[in-house]
């Protein structure tokens, strides 16, 4: 790929992005939305997130795994139990990094 050709596609997913993300911004600037958008909207960013990992824990190979030789499993089961009993971020974050690493380090893998 010649510079130009790299430099038109990083403007042009540039320009995309800015004006799927500025648009409901702009259109929502100085209005209220209703309490029931507000409380639909306040899941989606935990929703995205299970989206995201559920099939990195699940299924690991592209089949489901539970078995005990899949860490990253368990390890996310450890900081989503952590998660709930916290509320919080980075410990669940941090617990699920160190699990797999310890396991990894330990059993290998």
């Amino acid at each position: 790929m010649d510079d130009a050709t790299a430099f038109l596609t990083i403007a042009g997913m540039a320009a995309v992005t800015y004006a799927t993300r500025s648009g409901p911004l702009l259109f929502l600037a100085g209005r209220t939305l209703p309490p029931g958008a507000i409380r639909f909207l306040a899941h989606v960013p935990a929703a995205v997130l299970a989206a995201l990992a559920a099939p990195a824990l699940l299924r690991p190979e592209g089949r489901f795994d539970a078995s005990p030789a899949n860490v990253i499993f368990w390890a996310g089961l450890a900081a989503f139990a952590l998660a709930l009993r916290t509320k919080g971020f980075f410990g669940p974050v941090a617990l699920g990094m160190g699990l797999v690493a310890a396991a990894r380090f330990f059993w290998g893998g």
